[in-house]
């Protein structure tokens, strides 16, 4: 059995498949691990749900904040933005089957001395800490105040993590730093401005990955587009590599880190 991850597809369906083929996956004997962000931006995103769905049990999936997007219209009454391209997917008579099964998917998995997650993990957090505030968020997501959530799941604040949080503000805390961390600073407060290269945090940030973390595990993450799949730092794994942007599709065999990649065919 061969592991690989694959990092954010937004909907372009036509890379994703030839990386597949690329790679000689086989559902019956190999695994993905795909970083989330399943949707958005790319022209085919209910085909790639779907496949994705019918791959069964050979897939292991974190929400990204797209994901997260999409649900949070479906189950949470929030407006589609402009310059979405989901369409497809709101239109479908088996949307709200997609979504269901699309919350199933946790904000982070570990497993075999790696992570997976969308964003990432802040420094200030142990790996026990991550993922029991991971499940924390998810439980709601699948409990009976999940719209609530997803109404009141949008914005900046609060910033930092502290322990005193609760409700609304300590979830939307945790599925900010797990779905949409780039550069923190040494206490943990986020930046949500700062969306290009990791060379070029403001001052007194720098990326998540550039802290000493609390736990030995590989992180294999996505997201961070502008960084071309680069951390430079042996534990940490982008695996984002910009096909929605017209750059590429990566693949991560696990466990001997072996990128895999195929151009962007559409954008």
């Amino acid at each position: 059995m061969t592991t690989y991850v694959i990092g954010d597809i937004q909907g372009c369906f036509t890379e994703f498949t030839k990386l597949l083929t690329k790679i000689c996956f086989d559902p019956a004997k190999d695994r993905l691990w795909l970083t989330g962000d399943l949707v958005n931006r790319g022209p085919d995103n209910a085909e790639t749900l779907r496949f994705i769905r019918d791959l069964g049990s050979s897939v292991v999936a974190v929400q990204g904040n797209h994901d997260l997007h999409l649900i949070a219209i479906v189950f949470g009454d929030h407006k589609v933005q402009p310059i979405d391209t989901f369409q497809d997917i709101l239109s479908a008579d088996d949307c709200e089957q997609l979504c269901h099964w699309l919350c199933k998917f946790p904000l982070l998995h570990a497993e075999a001395g790696y992570i997976l997650v969308h964003a990432g993990i802040p420094h200030i957090w142990s790996l026990s800490q991550a993922k029991r505030f991971a499940k924390e968020v998810h439980d709601t997501m699948l409990g009976t105040t999940a719209k609530d959530f997803f109404r009141m799941m949008y914005g900046n604040e609060p910033a930092v993590w502290s322990n005193s949080l609760r409700g609304v503000d300590r979830l939307r805390a945790i599925t900010n730093y797990l779905t949409r961390m780039r550069c923190v600073d040494q206490g943990g407060l986020l930046n949500f401005e700062h969306v290009t290269g990791k060379e070029h945090c403001p001052r007194n940030f720098r990326p998540w990955f550039n802290f000493p973390p609390q736990y030995s595990e590989h992180v294999a993450f996505g997201h961070w587009a502008s960084i071309g799949g680069v951390t430079n730092r042996f534990q940490f794994h982008a695996v984002d590599t910009g096909c929605v942007w017209g750059r590429q599709l990566t693949a991560l065999r696990l466990p001997d880190h072996k990128r895999f990649s195929v151009s962007a065919e559409s954008i």
